[in-house]
């Protein structure tokens, strides 16, 4: 009988470096023999895509923002995300959930409870096994933001916008401790992984 597959998430605000460590983290699971699926939130299926472009480029109200942004994570969550961990994958997101209580719950304002409402209509139970929070200045992102592509519009933001989203990651780590793990993302890349392989091989090892 097979097992189910591990949720496993990175968050971060923007020019934190997560998606830097994505396709790293995916290589070292496969040659511990996992089965690993890579996504992305907004996005993952080719609704959530559509949606994507929509969310990162098109002016709208913060409900209708907040509400697509959960259209897309539904979507992904019906047609990739479950049916991969219920056949033993391993699933590796770049952003979920805690990227909305974060940028709309807390960089926007919105606050926890409609995302909370959200989040059990759309999710039920489910829940990353495992949340590699990339964790940065705001001076630090900035800079990186400023090397990066052409801004899309939550990188466009003002600096107060990051500072709310910056602090509504660190409650949401501070209050679920045994899920996330903070890892200080102005350290070096080789660092960086040195901390993410070692909590990886505890996962594994946990998965046996």
């Amino acid at each position: 009988m097979i097992g189910r597959g591990r949720f496993l998430t990175l968050e971060g605000v923007d020019g934190a470096g997560k998606s830097t460590h994505v396709q790293w983290l995916a290589e070292r699971l496969r040659q511990a023999g996992r089965d690993v699926l890579v996504t992305r939130e907004p996005g993952g299926t080719a609704l959530g895509e559509r949606l994507r472009e929509m969310l990162l480029s098109q002016p709208m109200s913060l409900r209708t923002e907040t509400l697509l942004m959960f259209a897309a994570r539904c979507e992904h969550i019906e047609q990739v995300i479950a049916p991969a961990l219920a056949a033993g994958r391993w699933v590796l997101c770049d952003r979920f959930t805690d990227a909305t209580y974060a940028y709309q719950g807390g960089g926007r304002e919105l606050g926890a409870a409609p995302v909370a409402a959200l989040e059990q209509w759309v999710q039920g139970g489910l829940q990353p096994d495992r949340t590699w929070l990339f964790d940065v200045p705001l001076e630090v992102a900035r800079a990186r933001r400023s090397q990066a592509r052409e801004p899309d519009r939550f990188e466009s933001e003002a600096d107060a916008f990051f500072v709310r989203t910056r602090a509504a990651y660190q409650a949401r780590a501070q209050d679920d401790p045994g899920r996330f793990r903070v890892i200080d993302a102005t350290q070096g890349i080789e660092a960086i992984r040195q901390e993410l392989a070692q909590d990886l091989r505890a996962l594994l090892q946990e998965a046996q």
